[in-house]
Order: structure tokens, then C-alpha cells, then sequence
């Protein structure tokens, strides 16, 4: 489950930035040959931000998930308090139609605030 990795992730992050600030704190407090620090630093370093490109790649379809289920239940919860249709009301036809695409005279889409899509 993607929920379950991005915990492992914000763990390995947290685990890489801990070693970054204890990498340097000891070459602040002990004379350490600087190249092979720099080595060990750039490796940490390394680690971080891979582990932070791919945190960002789990993170977006979740926050876009989270922003849609959103977006559905306050589409429904707006469509059962509504009364029953008898008549054309263009307040509800604006409450559930998002928008309208014409790809041609016989191919016109109208996609509703939910995300389902129909040819009309």
C-alpha cells in the first residue's frame, strides 16, 4: 500500500538527516581527513535526496486522491440535499455539471463535478 511506504520513506528521510547533522558535528569536533569526509558527506547527502525524490513521487497521488475524495463528497452531500428534479433548474445543472466539451457536432462530453464523464 502506498500509505505504508511513504511512512518507510519519511523514516529513511528522518534516519539520512540525523546522520547528515552527526557526520558533521564530528568533523566540527575532530580533525577527520577531509576528503574522505566530503566522500562519506556526499554519500549521505546522496541517500537524503533520493529518498526525498521519491517521498515527493508517493506524496502528490496521495494528496491529489485525498483532494478528489473531497471534492466527490462535498459534490454528493450538496446533490442529497437537493430536492427531486421535476424541471430544469440551471442552480443544479450548475451544482453538478463542471464542464461541457464539444469534440465535434456528434462528439459533446459533459463532465460532472464528480469526475463521470457522458457523451451526449
Amino acid at each position: 500500500m502506498i500509505e505504508g511506504e511513504l511512512t518507510e520513506l519519511e523514516a529513511e528521510i528522518n534516519i539520512a538527516a540525523e546522520l547528515i547533522e552527526e557526520c558533521i558535528k564530528e568533523n566540527a569536533h575532530a580533525a577527520l581527513d577531509q576528503a574522505e569526509y566530503q566522500k562519506r558527506y556526499d554519500g549521505l547527502v546522496a541517500r537524503f535526496d533520493k529518498t526525498k525524490a521519491r517521498h515527493t513521487e508517493v506524496i502528490d497521488p496521495i494528496a491529489e486522491r485525498t483532494a478528489r475524495k473531497h471534492q466527490i463528497e462535498t459534490y454528493l452531500k450538496n446533490l442529497r440535499s437537493r430536492e427531486p428534479l421535476t424541471d430544469f433548474r440551471e442552480t443544479d445543472w450548475l451544482a453538478m455539471v463542471d464542464y461541457i466539451t464539444v469534440h465535434k457536432k456528434n462528439d459533446i462530453r459533459v463532465t460532472f463535478k464528480d469526475g463521470t464523464e457522458i457523451k451526449a
